[in-house]
């Protein structure tokens, strides 16, 4: 059992009421939470403080990053699973393999499921009640379950709305260049191999590499390589509570010293005072931080 699973994970199941409930999403505990809503048959509404109001009917599955601030309002009558993970619990259960990265850009957006396609909503449904028990039963709350789960249903709803084969359409042969090398920076990143290495697995020169990512992105392989290390040395002092040495082991730097200098010379920040900078701005919109999973282009 891990008890403090329950600061970072929540699972709740709603049955149906004679009145209608409100729920707040991202409040207090849960202001940086995703959350997935699984909503049976019946009606509810989405209240965004940006003002926005949706309406919801079920079944239907809905999915919300942190910053789609806003309340739930449950008809009577209608029963409705919710399930939300903290920043940690996301990192855990997105991982470090080829896919991540496209995880990462699609865990940005909101999405909504409906019963047009109930396939899906069916496929995903038991997942969700299944984190729902595990969170709900103390003698079995497990971290390592939670994100296994989570890891589920994020790859489902990836696949169930097309995402994984929308990314390779239209691209042409430029485009597939620059997504396949995005790929492999993902699940090597933490190697620090050489560009020619990623050019050689490509069937590209380094020549050619260099020239697809400076007409597309404005920057040159090694440049987009050493942002995705920032980016991900970043997200784990931000969200983590590991140590700075293990984080430098995790991203595969020889020692703490050289990793260090590395994210200085990146950031103009030491690890450690940017670790402190991201403490002490919780809950604010400090451009200096990473904003998001979407930031490495």
């Amino acid at each position: 059992m891990d008890a403090s699973i329950h600061r970072y994970a929540r699972g709740e199941w709603h049955g149906p009421s004679l009145s209608h409930r409100r729920i707040h999403f991202q409040k207090g505990l849960y202001a940086d939470f995703h959350h997935f809503l699984l909503l049976g048959e019946g009606r509810a509404d989405f209240h965004f403080n940006s003002g926005e109001q949706r309406l919801l009917q079920g079944p239907l599955l809905a999915f919300l990053p942190p910053q789609a601030r806003c309340d739930l309002l449950i008809a009577a009558g209608t029963a409705a699973h919710l399930v939300g993970a903290s920043p940690q619990v996301m990192v855990d259960a997105i991982g470090e393999k080829v896919e991540s990265y496209s995880l990462r850009i699609f865990t940005e957006q909101r999405k909504l499921v409906e019963a047009s396609d109930p396939l899906l909503v069916a496929e995903i449904a038991p997942l969700i009640s299944g984190f729902v028990r595990e969170i709900s039963e103390p003698s079995r709350a497990s971290w390592m379950a939670a994100s296994a789960y989570m890891r589920l249903i994020l790859m489902t709803l990836w696949r169930g709305t097309d995402g994984e084969r929308s990314e390779q359409r239209g691209q042409g042969e430029t485009g597939s260049i620059l997504q396949r090398y995005r790929q492999l920076v993902e699940a090597g990143f933490r190697q620090h191999r050489p560009i020619s290495d990623y050019a050689a697995e490509l069937g590209v020169t380094a020549d050619r590499l260099h020239a697809v990512c400076q007409r597309s992105l404005g920057r040159s392989p090694i440049q987009l390589l050493h942002e995705r290390v920032v980016q991900e040395a970043k997200l784990r002092l931000e969200r983590s509570a590991r140590n700075i040495q293990e984080i430098s082991d995790s991203l595969g730097f020889r020692d703490p010293t050289y990793f260090s200098h590395f994210f200085k010379r990146k950031t103009g920040l030491s690890p450690a005072g940017y670790r402190e900078i991201a403490r002490a701005s919780a809950g604010s919109e400090n451009r200096m931080l990473s904003s998001g999973y979407a930031d490495w282009p």
